[in-house]
């Protein structure tokens, strides 16, 4: 084959094998053939043409059948992508993109490989390469493609023919089109002036006006740095200018220009708007969008069209302006508590001018603010409500003033009071022009980049940083008490610092300053000097203290944080001073005794001076004994300090330092030799030996106290018992001890009494008035024990094991010692307990009966009360299950069977519970079915009462198991320890089941014949007898027919349905339900397989439409009822005819008018038997009209005459008409629809009037019966049977 010749663009040869393949095979016989030497290799073949992949390593077909695997293995990947997309709705653009870039690379990649055969052309590949993405888009955007329909319409294009009523088949389409039913048509022309009196008239309604206007929506427009032009709308309506003018005045200088738009612009506008167009004409309207990059007023000067006639044009002035804009002046963003925002906005737009800013505090929107700006100083027509499309004056444009569309720059001053600590932001939020241009800054700052905007590198925002003013104010010093220091020492000047905004000290460092006077320069007003000194300092709000030591008046003047200045409160002055040194000195004088005349102590002056108060420490010594130091702390600069030991002897008094509250470290006076000395003999007395002011005893028992005595023994003590406002005096005689205790009667009445000792007389016979005294609490009553209630009784009921609380109430002195004891263990002994509350608890763990035996209070031994001395603990029961054995449940070596049900019926296991509801209970379910392996599954539930029911599972026959083995309620959980797992079996029977043996199979029945016919064989499951119902059904009857069949011993049953059941026609027999001997029943399904039954003596027709008229190109149809297929007899204008229908339906296309009657019909099972009906359809003829006898007439009238149209129809009357007016034909041009009208024709003719100029035809034409129309609408002919 090598050398066949081919043609340059055949496909180039494959590449033949080596030598070495073919000396690998021979012949059959064994005879080798002899070698024939393969041609040389062409060696001017360039080295680019040569493939990748060598074909000694693999050969072109191979190649060619590996990139083909390879692309059929991509074609199932894509498929499979393709699948996933529409089962998981995954995102259908990555797919597409992704399966675009797999086939651009294999397609675009393929000649690389130069492999024979698939070296295409780049125009080729680029070919290819187009229909796989359109077929990506569709798969994978799930494009839907009606393949049927497309493959029916394909079919149509080459063969659309049907059988009609005369069993031929004709073109569908030359039915249905038939333009023969509208024929003719008029022309009127109307002569020029030359030909008549009156002038042209161009314009007849306002509707067919031909116009042009300028931006007819009043859009606003405006140019900026990125907005560099515009498109103005200019409308134009019936009419196709030549020329355009419009008039531009110059918001700038108020100098105008006229801007002529050419024929050859206006062209290319009109092509631009005829895309936006679906149905478009020459004269249709359409917006043209001439673009300017001039600011100013524009205005539709003039229009001229095609016959140098001027347009009418509708006044309306359109605006070009500078965009608006606004920034911020940005000023500091420090800003203190109370002052002002004071910042600016820059506005740039024409007025008067809207724009909106917000505020946020602290990251919390605090609200928007819309402000007006009015034109300076001008009357700006766009402040006013515009009632006309005329901006400036009509009359005379040139010399309009537009300075108020100028742009005018304003500055605006937003001036509101900081009264909130933190962060604040204004922001611009848009701003609106007076002709409506309108830029969203808002809109910008979420994404959304608006067209029209000013330049991003103004700024739109300004944040202030606020805060709070800080505050000082000195503590503890004033000018009325003044700060004292010692001399040479140094004290923290008292400051408090807080802010505006709290009390709390204020964070940060602050500067104060403040004046400082010395002591020797203050005025007499306590005022400072001219020359004091300003003075300052920081203060850091932690561990920062200011030291000062100079005596003098500081007064602070100011402080400041890093941020603002603040506010010096009172009291801001303060004094320090340096008192004098604290000293002393004293003068004595001796205390005699009034009875004995001895001396018993020393009463010593103190003039102190310094600070009060004082604080003096001295010893006191007595001859032989030791050293007793003192301190007197007083508060005068004059005092007196009494000395009087207690016991005789001679003393010695020296005293050793002082100390003030401003010289705290004591000053030693021992230079001063302070000493005095005495000999002291000190007169009877007598104290209580215990400091208490009170003591508490039981009733009825005494009470003993110590009496410290001093003087000369023997002593003799008076004192007194004091209750209840009665005395009783007692005495003491012959006391030889200092220290006697003192024991009084028996307290036999409760309350306080009173002790005091009146009197003491010594040795020396002289009576000592004594002032000693103490109380005596005496118990009212004995401490009590008796056990609380617990909702009304002394008994709980508690959770085993738990701690629980038996509450006490207790009267006396706490703390109280109560004995108790479990009466309920005898082993158990009495226990011991300490309470400090007189309602606290014992807290016990095991139940039982608990009984008080004695208690004791913090002073007395007490009682218990008998009424209240028990106290009963018992255990709350622990959770519980009981299957109760009924007549549906036994139990059988501990198992609770319950009976036997049938497979889905609904049961329920009834259990009840002991414990506390709710109750969560567990059990397994263990299923061993009639065939297949068992199963088993835990459930639980919660039971709200002491009874549950369990529903019992039905849905798979077999032996079902339950066990219960787990129970918990509100109180215990689960304790395998205390529940014991109980089982219940139950059997479960499968159903039975019926079914046809031949299941959809159609058995014949005669209606003639009254017995036998065919047996409908069944086969059934389950354990016999059974008991059958079976349902016949006629399909033109709603009611069934049952019949009931009891007692089927076999598994095999032969039916047959009784012909009294059967009528004319088909029925369907459907088993209804079957039951065995367990006395299980099942329900069969509507999609149980039926059977058949035909009844059909002979065969019968219908017409599928109700009605009996019908039009030229309709399709009559028929049903037909019996076994296909079928001969139709029926008969056309009286030819009878027969006719073949090989499915139940039968149709033909009515081709020509005339009366078109059913007679008979046979099938093929009666096919000897007809069927004799009659079913008339009357096929009416399409209505027809003709224009000016059919032809085209052309008429020649002057302006204002009138011309005759006549309209001649065919048909059944009354007629209804449409007709159009168009204009003329003119050469190379087509016609315009100018007008459209409709009439009605009582008569076969009807003569109009018609004085306007255009071509006249009919569009549409109906008649009492059938319609036709030269109108398409949705790709088909008009054309409807009509009902009058």
């Amino acid at each position: 084959m090598n050398g066949t010749p081919r043609l340059r663009s055949a496909y180039p040869s494959t590449p033949q094998a080596r030598q070495k393949r073919d000396e690998q095979y021979g012949t059959a016989s064994g005879v080798s053939l002899p070698k024939v030497p393969l041609p040389k290799e062409s060696t001017a073949q360039p080295d680019a043409q040569a493939p990748i992949i060598p074909f000694n390593l693999i050969d072109a077909p191979s190649q060619r059948f590996y990139v083909a695997f390879f692309y059929l293995a991509l074609l199932i990947w894509r498929l499979c992508d393709y699948y996933v997309l529409v089962s998981d709705e995954t995102d259908s653009f990555q797919l597409f993109m992704k399966w675009v870039v797999i086939d651009g690379v294999i397609l675009y990649g393929l000649p690389g490989l130069r492999i024979p055969w698939l070296q295409w052309s780049s125009t080729t590949m680029t070919v290819l390469f187009a229909l796989h993405a359109i077929a990506d888009y569709i798969l994978m955007f799930r494009v839907s493609i009606p393949l049927e329909a497309w493959l029916i319409a394909f079919t149509r294009l080459f063969y659309d023919r049907e059988l009609a009523v005369s069993e031929r088949r004709v073109k569908v389409a030359n039915v249905l089109n038939n333009a023969s039913l509208i024929l003719g048509k008029q022309i009127i022309h109307i002569l020029p002036e030359g030909y008549g009196s009156e002038p042209f008239r161009f314009f007849r309604d306002a509707h067919n006006h031909r116009s042009a206007m300028l931006n007819p929506n009043q859009t606003a427009f405006c140019l900026d740095a990125l907005t560099t032009s515009v498109d103005l709308p200019i409308w134009i309506n019936q009419t196709n200018p030549i020329l355009i003018e419009l008039l531009r005045i110059d918001i700038d200088t108020n100098t105008n220009e006229t801007l002529v738009i050419q024929a050859k612009e206006i062209q290319r506008l009109k092509k631009q708007a005829d895309k936006q167009l679906s149905n478009r004409t020459p004269t249709s309207p359409r917006h043209l969008r001439y673009p300017v990059k001039r600011t100013g007023l524009y205005r539709l000067q003039r229009v001229l069209d095609e016959s140098k006639l001027e347009v009418q044009r509708r006044l309306s002035d359109t605006l070009v302006v500078h965009c608006p804009s606004a920034h911020v002046r940005a000023v500091p963003k420090i800003k203190c508590i109370g002052d002002l925002s004071d910042f600016y906005i820059q506005v740039d737009a024409t007025p008067p001018i809207h724009i909106k800013y917000s505020k946020t505090v602290n990251n919390e929107e605090n609200g928007h603010a819309v402000l007006s700006i009015p034109p300076k100083n001008q009357v700006s027509p766009l402040a006013r409500q515009r009632t006309s499309g005329a901006l400036v004056s009509k009359a005379s444009p040139n010399e309009a003033d537009v300075s108020w569309a100028r742009s005018q720059s304003t500055r605006i001053s937003v001036n509101e009071s900081l009264g909130i600590n933190g962060h604040w932001q204004y922001l611009i939020d848009g701003i609106q022009d007076g002709c409506g241009n309108v830029v969203e800054y808002s809109k910008r700052r979420l994404g959304n980049t608006h067209r029209r905007h000013a330049s991003t590198e103004l700024p739109l925002e300004q944040t202030f940083s606020v805060y709070e003013r800080p505050r000082a104010a000195l503590q503890g010093c004033d000018s009325q008490h003044a700060l004292q220091v010692p001399k040479g020492k140094s004290i923290h000047l008292p400051l408090r610092i807080s802010s505006t905004g709290s009390e709390k000290v204020a964070e940060g460092s602050h500067r104060i300053s403040y004046l400082f006077t010395p002591n020797a320069r203050i005025l007499s007003n306590q005022e400072h000097a001219e020359d004091s000194e300003l003075a300052s300092f920081t203060f850091e709000s932690h561990g920062s203290n200011y030291e000062v030591h100079e005596p003098g008046l500081y007064t602070l003047q100011s402080v400041e944080s890093s941020f603002c200045a603040g506010e010096i409160l009172e009291p801001s002055s303060c004094l320090l001073s340096n008192p004098p040194e604290p000293n002393v000195s004293i003068e004595t004088q001796s205390i005699p005794d009034r009875c004995a005349g001895n001396s018993i102590g020393l009463l010593v002056d103190l003039d102190l001076t310094g600070t009060p108060p004082f604080r003096l420490s001295y010893n006191i010594r007595r001859r032989g004994g030791p050293v007793t130091p003192k301190v007197a702390e007083p508060e005068l600069l004059h005092t007196q300090l009494e000395l009087r030991p207690t016991h005789s002897g001679h003393y010695t008094y020296e005293f050793l330092d002082i100390s003030d509250s401003v010289y705290r470290e004591p000053r030693s006076l021992r230079n001063q030799n302070l000493v005095l000395e005495q000999d002291v003999k000190p007169p009877a007395s007598a104290r209580f030996l215990d400091a208490y002011p009170s003591r508490k005893t039981c009733i009825g028992e005494p009470i003993s106290l110590g009496v410290q005595l001093s003087g000369e023994p023997p002593w003799r003590l008076d004192y007194e018992l004091i209750h209840h406002g009665r005395r009783q005096k007692h005495k003491i005689i012959g006391i030889e001890s200092n220290v006697h205790t003192l024991t009084t009667d028996e307290l036999k009445t409760g309350g306080e009494y009173s002790l005091a000792l009146s009197a003491v007389t010594d040795n020396s016979g002289c009576k000592v008035s004594l002032e000693q005294e103490t109380k005596i609490e005496v118990a009212l009553q004995r401490p009590k024990a008796s056990f609380g209630l617990v909702e009304g009784q002394r008994s709980i009921l508690a959770l085993k094991d738990r701690v629980v609380k038996l509450p006490l109430r207790l009267q006396g002195e706490p703390p109280w010692t109560v004995q108790y004891q479990n009466i309920d263990e005898p082993d158990g002994g009495i226990t011991s307990a300490v309470f400090k509350n007189s309602n606290d608890a014992i807290d016990v763990v095991d139940a039982g009966t608990y009984e008080l035996i004695h208690v004791n209070d913090g002073t007395c031994p007490g009682n218990v009360d008998t009424g209240a001395d028990r106290f009963t603990v018992k255990w709350v029961p622990r959770p519980g299950v009981q299957v109760s054995e009924s007549a549906v449940i036994e139990v059988v070596r501990g198992k609770h069977v319950k009976k036997e049900i049938c497979e889905g019926d609904e049961d329920a296991l009834e259990i009840s519970f002991t414990g506390t509801p709710p109750f969560d209970v567990e059990y397994s379910h263990n299923v061993k079915p009639e065939r297949g392996s068992q199963s088993s599954t835990t459930k639980k539930f919660t039971a709200g009462i002491n009874v549950a029911s369990v529903r019992m599972e039905s849905s798979e026959a077999g032996t079902h198991q339950y066990q219960i083995s787990e129970i918990s309620d509100q109180s215990y959980n689960h304790d395998p320890r205390q529940f014991s797992p109980i089982s219940i079996e139950q059997r479960v029977h499968a159903r039975p089941s019926a079914a046809f043996v031949e299941g959809g199979k159609t058995y014949k029945y005669c209606k003639e014949e009254d017995a036998g016919g065919e047996n409908v064989p069944i086969a059934l499951k389950g354990e016999p007898p059974f008991h059958l119902e079976v349902e016949v059904r006629h399909h033109a009857s709603s009611k069934p027919e049952l019949v009931t069949i009891p007692n089927v011993d076999s598994q095999k049953y032969n039916l047959h349905i009784s012909h009294r059941l059967l009528s004319l026609g088909t029925h369907t027999v459907q088993i209804r339900k079957v039951r065995d001997a367990h006395g299980c029943e099942r329900q069969m399904d509507q999609e149980t397989p039926r059977v058949q039954v035909n009844v059909a003596e002979v065969p019968s027709i219908s017409a599928l439409e109700s009605q009996t008229d019908y039009c030229i190109g309709d399709r009559i149809s028929y049903m037909l009822a019996g076994s296909p297929p079928f001969n139709v007899f029926y008969t056309f204008n009286g030819q009878e005819r027969k006719a073949a229908a090989p499915t139940t339906s039968f149709r033909r296309l009515a081709e020509k008018p005339g009366e078109f009657t059913i007679n008979a019909i046979a099938d093929q099972r009666s096919a000897d038997c007809k069927a004799h009906t009659s079913i008339t359809k009357v096929i009416h003829e399409m209505p027809s009209v003709r224009v000016s006898k059919g032809r085209t007439a052309t008429v020649d009238i002057h302006e204002g005459g009138e011309a005759e149209i006549m309209f001649e129809f065919g048909g059944t009357p009354p007629f209804e008409f449409t007709y159009t007016r168009s204009s003329n034909p003119q050469k190379g041009k087509k016609s315009q629809i100018l007008d459209t009208k409709s009439d009605i024709s009582y008569e076969f003719s009807k003569t109009i009037l018609a004085s306007d100029e255009g071509m006249y035809e009919v569009v549409a034409i109906k008649d009492r019966f059938c319609s036709f129309s030269t109108q398409k609408e949705h790709g088909k002919t008009g054309r409807k049977l009509l009902t009058w």
